[in-house]
């Protein structure tokens, strides 16, 4: 049973998602400038604004974060007199990334400077699937609601995806290069690999639970992946072909053989790939219908993903 006087504001997306699917859409007081699902949360007060320009370059971009986390300063700023003035329970936040979200220490420093409430900080930390499904279960338990049925419904689907590739041979599974940032070039890591084995794929470049890496022109031309998808974060699909055109015009583009035969996809990370909440499923049977649609058809082109 859901406590009326529990307020809680929530700094990162996948914690939004996380408590929109446990019930408590109701008790999100307040939000980040980047949680935006499920629609219902968008009138909650802005607690959070970026420090840098999202419709720049990608180079640009990764350049401003560079320059401000090498001074020492959050790419996120805090709105401490929103807080103050929404006077929190609970605040749920990430000490994952710092290019995610808020970090934990800009969220303890605003949370320091509170006179009308002392909020508890809730830091979600995931690598892994598991780990999502451990936030679920620690969010849950905190608020007093059951995760259960959340939690089993979220793991039958995982299920089917990996009973219906079942029977595929080792040469049945395509390579798959995941690309997370297109300049400089990274390969999408942490659960991503994760998602691409369970859709019966062989995930490329990087290790499971680690952070994402830097990926050398020379490596993806050498490795000649099977598939290639672009899931830069916090980009949506539209965003994300703008991204994956610019890469397009590099000459050694054509040479690929995932260019070759039209295996080149785009999808929407920023609802899907890049948030660790429930909607990894989601992403998970959105893979399975780009690497295997002799199998999978869930529905998802045209709005998730789409081919290059």
């Amino acid at each position: 049973m859901e406590d009326s006087s529990i307020r809680i504001i929530s700094l990162i997306p996948s914690g939004t998602e996380i408590l929109a699917v446990l019930g408590l859409t109701d008790a999100i007081v307040g939000r980040s400038h980047e949680c935006d699902y499920p629609p219902e949360i968008t009138d909650r007060p802005i607690c959070t604004q970026a420090r840098l320009d999202s419709n720049i370059p990608s180079s640009n971009i990764h350049n401003q974060i560079n320059d401000l986390l090498q001074s020492a300063l959050s790419i996120y700023h805090v709105k401490t007199d929103i807080l103050e003035k929404l006077q929190p329970t609970h605040i749920l936040t990430q000490d994952q990334c710092q290019v995610c979200a808020v970090s934990l220490n800009e969220v303890e420093k605003a949370v320091s400077e509170l006179t009308q409430s002392t909020p508890q900080i809730i830091s979600l930390q995931p690598n892994l699937l598991e780990d999502v499904w451990n936030d679920i279960e620690r969010v849950a338990h905190i608020f007093g609601v059951d995760s259960v049925q959340v939690l089993e419904n979220l793991e039958a689907r995982v299920t089917i995806c990996q009973q219906r590739i079942q029977g595929l041979s080792l040469a049945e599974l395509p390579t798959v290069a995941c690309i997370e940032w297109t300049d400089p070039l990274m390969v999408a890591a942490n659960w991503i690999p994760e998602i691409v084995n369970l859709a019966g794929g062989q995930s490329l470049f990087c290790v499971t639970g680690q952070p994402s890496p830097h990926l050398r022109w020379e490596t993806l031309l050498v490795t000649n992946p099977d598939i290639i998808v672009f899931m830069p974060c916090g980009f949506d699909l539209h965003r994300t072909r703008q991204e994956a055109q610019l890469i397009t015009q590099n000459p050694d583009w054509q040479k690929l053989h995932a260019t070759k035969s039209g295996r080149v996809y785009i999808t929407d990370g920023n609802a899907y790939f890049n948030r660790p909440g429930p909607r990894l499923v989601d992403s998970l049977e959105i893979m399975a219908e780009i690497l295997h649609p002799e199998i999978f058809d869930y529905g998802y082109r045209g709005t998730a993903w789409e081919r290059l």
